[in-house]
């Protein structure tokens, strides 16, 4: 298991924000969205607000294909809505690629690395 964190930015409008908040509470989020997470092999997900910069934590199990879980949601008409829904709230990184939403971190430092030098 290993876990990936992403950034994206949502638009700066408090309301968007707080709309975006609210379809993401469980009892609105779509069942057919939380079923293409889990479906995918990822066993835990977690967004973090500050402003309007969003970042993702994800714990994926070793199946996880980011390439079929894109292919998996391209075939899916619910998640694309549920993604064509969501878009009218983010906004890319300015340093994402043409059509990118969520930017992979890279990780920078990892406290279980200076156990050694204690």
């Amino acid at each position: 298991m290993s876990w990936q964190c992403l950034a994206l930015d949502l638009r700066d409008d408090a309301a968007l924000i707080a709309e975006y908040e609210r379809w993401h509470r469980a009892e609105f989020i779509w069942p057919e969205v939380v079923a293409s997470i889990r479906d995918a092999g990822i066993l835990e997900m977690q967004i973090f607000r500050t402003g309007n910069r969003l970042v993702m934590l994800m714990r994926v199990g070793p199946e996880f294909d980011p390439e079929a879980k894109a292919a998996a949601d391209a075939a899916s008409e619910r998640v694309q809505a549920w993604e064509a829904l969501m878009s009218t709230f983010q906004q890319p990184l300015p340093w994402a690629a043409e059509g990118q939403k969520w930017v992979p971190m890279q990780r920078i430092f990892d406290l279980g690395g200076c156990e050694a030098g204690r």
